[in-house]
């Protein structure tokens, strides 16, 4: 049977040529006219009832719909049962999100089901049995072989497809997008994150509606120092594939990286009521997270209380259980209802407000550990430092509990909330030169690592609190330097820019006290709410002549 590349046009539509198979499929046909979702061009040896709906299927992988891609290629063996090539899609919309950090047993289960159909089934190509060869290494021996392991044995395989297939489009994106999986938080050269890029840049301006080009970039350029180059591929992406909830929600990673904060709130609200449409729960909670912190940034409170308020309409859908759903994860889903609350309280200062929060009683160690962060943070920082002990102890459990797992970039920012929420403590007991120098070590260790693709930003940036801390001691030259350097790494922060204004003005610098009191009503020129950080910038600015 010869190959057949057919396209995922901008507007895809499925024909049937056989009267029976039409009525059979009239209702998801119908569906689907007006669905959008990239072109894609993937060659199978499928049959040609089946070739157009697996091109389907891979465009919803590209763009991390994993249970509407797997759904997609159960339909393809529905009109083609062997076709092999379907139970790879189906294996790697298991693994899920290439970012989505540890993955479960079900979904391994799953996933090296899949790869055991695909091995057992039809005659595929040699070019689609490596496909099949590649993913299988995502899953093998999954009980003794680490994940890191396994994913860099995943892209080596991804390598070796692309070097015996060089013509193969879909081979060298899936393969960019496994080089970036590789990336360590640690590695501040972004190595291969960039070697990604080079490989999708130039892949983009020949297919510009291609979803996973558009998509893989913005992940690529996810990090401080590049996500400015990411900024045309985010503007693109969500009007490339805009039926994906997660391609509307992902161009906000990269304005977040930017402060970008309107672009952020608009495209997170289409991503949110498209996910909702779709029955996607944890991806529109996902979206509500970024919408929250973007709310908050412009001093929006009002416009954050309600997504806070749409909460519990919004997780009463949410199914943690589900193997496969959208690109965020069961524990994306976890992590917004505890985020969301907690930023709504710690973005404000509104420190009695921290440290009431409830503590979550499901969820997984990390998430958990906002809410006792969050309290924390709260109790000491309103003057009660004893109130927090207890979840400082919370903390370090968890900290613990999640090395045990061996989860260690979730213990890790653990152990940084603790190192917070401990030098807070110190400092609020009056040992000002211990917590401060607490407070600095903490923030040395999130620098060097990064924030998971799940949050926008951490919950309060260690070296922003470095700041406050050292401006309440009245050190503010060194205040300005930490707040400048946090603003470097996540800039157009109310909170940063707010900082930075106090510090200079402490400091005598009139110059960079008017411009950064400038920025913070630049930042907030939208808001809803009459913070008095916004009432002192304009008497500031207003006083100087």
């Amino acid at each position: 049977m010869t190959l057949r590349v057919l396209a995922v046009t901008a507007v895809f539509a499925v024909l049937v040529a056989a009267a029976p198979a039409r009525a059979q499929h009239e209702e998801h046909a119908a569906a689907q006219s007006t669905e959008r979702l990239g072109s894609v061009s993937f060659a199978n040896s499928c049959a040609p009832a089946a070739s157009a709906v697996f091109n389907r299927a891979v465009a919803l992988l590209h763009s991390f719909e994993f249970r509407t891609a797997i759904e997609g290629f159960e339909d393809v063996l529905s009109r083609d049962d062997t076709c092999a090539i379907a139970h790879w899609g189906i294996a790697l919309a298991y693994w899920g999100n290439p970012f989505g950090g540890v993955r479960s047993t079900t979904a391994l289960q799953e996933g090296s089901a899949a790869v055991e159909r695909a091995r057992a089934t039809g005659t595929p190509t040699p070019r689609e049995r490596a496909y099949i060869d590649a993913v299988a290494a995502l899953f093998e021996n999954y009980q003794t072989v680490s994940q890191r392991d396994r994913i860099l044995a995943y892209e080596q395989g991804m390598a070796d497809l692309v070097r015996g297939n060089p013509e193969d489009i879909e081979a060298m994106i899936f393969h960019a997008l496994a080089v970036n999986q590789t990336a360590l938080p640690t590695d501040k050269t972004y190595a291969a994150q960039l070697e990604a890029a080079g490989i999708l840049e130039p892949l983009f301006e020949r297919y510009p509606e291609h979803p996973g080009l558009a998509h893989y970039i913005i992940h690529a350029y996810d990090h401080p120092p590049l996500a400015s180059r990411a900024l045309g591929a985010a503007r693109r992406y969500a009007a490339i594939a805009p039926s994906a909830p997660h391609a509307l929600h992902m161009p906000s990673h990269t304005f977040t990286r930017v402060g970008s904060w309107q672009e952020s709130v608009e495209t997170n609200r289409r991503s949110e009521q498209t996910a909702m449409q779709n029955r996607a729960a944890t991806e529109a909670l996902h979206a509500m997270d970024y919408q929250t912190y973007a709310h908050l940034q412009m001093a929006q409170d009002r416009a954050a209380l309600d997504v806070l308020n749409r909460l519990p309409t919004v997780s009463a859908t949410f199914d943690p259980t589900a193997v496969t759903g959208g690109a965020a994860p069961p524990m994306a889903g976890f992590y917004a209802l505890a985020a969301i609350p907690a930023r709504y309280a710690l973005e404000r200062g509104a420190w009695q407000e921290a440290a009431e929060l409830p503590v979550p009683a499901n969820g997984t160690p990390f998430t958990i550990a906002i809410a006792h962060f969050a309290r924390a943070l709260g109790a000491a920082r309103g003057g009660r430092p004893s109130a927090a002990r207890e979840d400082i102890d919370r903390l370090a459990a968890l900290r613990d509990q999640l090395n045990q797992a061996q989860d260690a970039y979730w213990a890790e920012q653990v152990g940084i909330q603790w190192s917070v929420a401990n030098a807070w403590v110190t400092y609020a007991e009056g040992r000002s030169a211990e917590g401060i120098e607490a407070m600095r070590a903490a923030a040395d260790t999130e620098d060097a690592t990064d924030k998971s693709a799940v949050t926008p930003g951490p919950l309060a940036p260690a070296r922003e609190l470095l700041g406050e801390m050292l401006l309440d001691a009245g050190s503010a030259a060194e205040a300005l330097t930490a707040f400048e350097a946090s603003m470097a790494k996540e800039p157009g922060r109310f909170r940063g820019a707010y900082g930075a204004a106090r510090a200079a003005e402490a400091a005598g610098d009139a110059a960079a006290a008017r411009r950064y009191y400038q920025r913070v009503l630049e930042i907030a020129r939208d808001a809803d709410s009459p913070r008095a950080e916004i009432q002192r910038a304009r008497t500031y600015v207003d006083a100087q002549p």
